[in-house]
């Protein structure tokens, strides 16, 4: 048990590192790496937590994986990604399925200048809005909800979240600080103070996620960058201080309407998921082909919330070449020759 945190990891949970075969590296983080790779012959991504030089950084980082593992060992959806275990020794690990489409923010900069359809647009909005809706059923706050933490399945028809590193107990958000989330998709309320001191402490609640998911929302409508032209800072002050956000002028009435209800300046009067999902499944149904012609996946209800089997974690995405393909990985007997990728040996050594 962690003294930090109070959590014990469950057995079914904890990998053996001798069974990893840790390929090419497809991502980096600040505090981490993700690699493509193999666990009893199922393809996943690898995400690698670096523990940190000092004392006080060994400390934190031990305590963020852990509350990480916590979290993503609870839930289960099918828009969140699947977490399939991790282990601590000898380094830090986290492994989940690994998602071939890549993150949505490469999708919609490959897309561009065209955008989505609407109604393609909505069903990824639905995707989001579900697996939102799951984590706070749970109590939990993913608190850093942007393009670059949703990710696509292979045919690019469902979007899953991911990167839970952040996340966090709603009955803790007393004690959460403003180091937080990415200035641009981040609520006011996280950062609205006389300057943006890092590390002061917040109140706060769930509805700074409604905020990042109408920032999201318009970003899937418009496929442009949210506050273009603006720094992450300057969009930050730009709407804490000066409650500027992008235009909905553009949009249709009802879709404006939930936009502009999600990112309200106070966090009280945005909608929760349950009605976001609603308000998203009404416009369907009166827009465009009759509704009998919407995919079943969009129209499916409510979540069914599953035993705590799963979800997913942070950058864990297949790196796409230019044409949108996942490179190929290595023959299997390459895979065979070591269990350990070159970049990635150098990690493990002890």
């Amino acid at each position: 048990m962690d003294s930090l945190t109070g959590y014990r990891m469950e057995p079914k949970w904890r990998i053996d590192p001798q069974l990893l075969f840790v390929g090419p590296k497809i991502g980096e983080g600040a505090h981490a790496k993700v690699y493509e790779g193999k666990y009893k012959n199922q393809t996943v991504a690898i995400k690698i937590v670096h523990r940190g030089e000092t004392p006080e950084e060994i400390a934190k980082r031990d305590s963020r994986f852990l509350r990480e593992v916590e979290m993503l060992s609870r839930v289960q959806h099918k828009n969140l990604v699947k977490f399939i275990g991790a282990c601590k020794e000898p380094v830090m690990v986290i492994v989940t399925e690994l998602l071939q489409g890549g993150t949505l923010r490469k999708y919609l900069l490959n897309l561009r200048p065209a955008c989505l359809e609407t109604r393609v647009a909505i069903g990824f909005a639905l995707d989001i809005a579900r697996g939102m809706e799951c984590l706070h059923s749970h109590g939990i706050i993913h608190r850093d909800l942007k393009p670059e933490n949703l990710l696509l399945t292979a045919d690019h028809k469902t979007v899953k979240l991911a990167d839970f590193g952040l996340a966090r107990e709603e009955s803790l958000t007393e004690m959460m600080t403003a180091e937080t989330g990415t200035y641009r998709w981040m609520a006011p309320e996280l950062y609205s103070t006389v300057t943006l001191r890092l590390g002061e402490k917040k109140h706060y609640n769930h509805k700074v996620d409604a905020y990042s998911f109408a920032i999201v929302l318009w970003e899937l409508l418009h496929n442009k960058l949210p506050f273009e032209g603006m720094s992450n800072l300057q969009a930050a002050y730009a709407a804490a201080f000066k409650n500027v956000r992008p235009s909905a002028e553009s949009l249709p009435e009802e879709l404006g309407d939930i936009v502009t209800s999600c990112w309200n300046e106070d966090p009280n009067a945005r909608p929760n998921f349950t009605h976001i999902i609603e308000l998203l499944l009404n416009y369907l149904s009166k827009v465009g082909s009759p509704i009998s012609a919407i995919p079943q996946r969009i129209l499916a209800s409510k979540n069914t919330l599953l035993p705590p089997d799963s979800p997913g974690t942070s950058s864990l995405m297949a790196k796409l070449d230019e044409c949108g393909e996942t490179p190929k990985a290595k023959s299997e007997d390459k895979r065979k020759d070591t269990w350990l990728s070159p970049d990635a040996r150098e990690v493990f050594r002890p």
